[in-house]
């Protein structure tokens, strides 16, 4: 069974520059746009918005 494009995975990149990355599903219908997600980020040790990268 095919994985659904609806909900695609979506890699997450830090905002810090530490070059951290989630790896998360979206739903597209819904959110369109990029996601910006406030995650916790260990290499600086606090959370930091974590953008959508294509």
């Amino acid at each position: 069974m095919a994985r659904n494009e609806v909900r695609p995975v979506v890699k997450m990149r830090s905002t810090a520059g530490t070059g951290t990355t989630y790896v998360t599903r979206k739903n597209r219908r819904n959110d369109p746009d990029r996601l910006v997600l406030r995650k916790y980020d260990p290499r600086v040790r606090q959370h930091v918005d974590f953008r959508e990268e294509r």
